[in-house]
């Protein structure tokens, strides 16, 4: 494992977002959610694809709150425009769970 500074480490935003829509990503290689996720007035709505459909359908994954780093370089992913990395951990049970603060916060809150 490469260890980084501190001050590499806070150049990685991470903020708290709130799924809005989603759609089946029928043209990803792996099986993916299209998700697009409300940042809040300073930020908007940006776009993620997700490799979570072992844990989360359509209708599960609306109005979750997650963590994304926003400030990655867009990737075109098929047709579709990944603006943020989700983030998500391997469950015990197997596929990503989705990270979240455990109490509600504010929609754009950078991640500290």
């Amino acid at each position: 494992m490469e260890l980084v500074d501190f001050n590499t480490f806070l150049k990685v935003d991470m903020r708290i977002g709130a799924v809005v829509r989603a759609e089946i990503f029928t043209q990803a290689r792996k099986p993916a959610l299209k998700l697009w996720i409300d940042f809040g007035s300073k930020i908007g709505w940006k776009k993620s694809s997700a490799q979570i459909t072992d844990n989360y359908s359509v209708d599960t994954i609306i109005g979750k709150r997650v963590v994304a780093v926003i400030n990655l370089p867009p990737r075109q992913i098929a047709s579709f425009m990944s603006e943020v990395l989700v983030l998500g951990a391997l469950s015990a049970t197997g596929g990503i769970t989705l990270l979240n603060s455990e109490k509600e916060a504010k929609l754009g809150e950078r991640v500290r």
